[in-house]
């Protein structure tokens, strides 16, 4: 909704509008970030606690949690991306077809036709993760599973490695979990995939047309 507001207000030239609205959204991503780290935290120090005869200092433990876990990059991808998103959309506005300013930098990874997923199947099922009916993400290599598959997999295979192939991510049952932003980003996938094959439909039917 602020992208369509953003873009809008493009339109009619409001350019201190558009920058507060873009100011606007980059708190709401670090807000949502801190959020999401946050329930992290208390998931990974609840998997983890062991009850013992002193008294536990909940709050240190979750401080130390969410500090460690916001020292990661793992939430910055994501929030690139939206934040891509949101400036190629206001971009377009009057410069559709031209390349953003910074697109030529080595550091753009990442395009708003891209998902940032790290793995497009589960590597234990094999089901695509567009198909996963209880995803999960490794909190340490970012690589996604089926949720059932995955635990399975730890309980037999004590200090396993994550099983996408080259990858030497350790896999916790503490820090594989389902982050707020892992369910949107596959939902996006779908459309990707989507717009994918609506495209390659048209374009079978132009050939056949061109053959006719």
């Amino acid at each position: 909704m602020m992208k369509n507001i953003a873009v809008q207000l493009e339109k009619e030239n409001q350019t201190d509008k558009v920058k507060d609205l873009e100011n606007s959204v980059a708190e709401l991503l670090d807000l949502h970030s801190d959020c999401n780290h946050r329930s992290t935290a208390i998931q990974s120090v609840a998997n983890r606690y062991q009850p013992v005869e002193q008294l536990t200092d909940f709050k240190k433990l979750l401080d130390d949690e969410f500090t460690k876990l916001k020292a990661t990059p793992s939430s910055v991808p994501q929030n690139d991306h939206l934040m891509r998103q949101f400036r190629e959309a206001v971009w377009n506005v009057h410069h559709a077809g031209e390349p953003m300013p910074g697109d030529d930098d080595e550091d753009i990874v990442m395009t708003s036709t891209q998902c940032p997923l790290l793995n497009m199947t589960c590597p234990l099922s094999g089901k695509p993760v567009t198909e996963l009916a209880d995803p999960v993400r490794s909190m340490d290599c970012r690589h996604v599973y089926e949720k059932s598959v995955i635990l399975h997999y730890i309980v037999n295979n004590p200090n396993a490695n994550c099983p996408v192939a080259g990858c030497r991510g350790k896999l916790q049952n503490s820090k594989v979990i389902c982050d707020a932003m892992l369910k949107f980003e596959i939902e996006e996938m779908r459309s990707l995939n989507k717009q994918s094959n609506r495209a390659e439909v048209i374009e079978d039917f132009t050939e056949d047309v061109d053959e006719d």
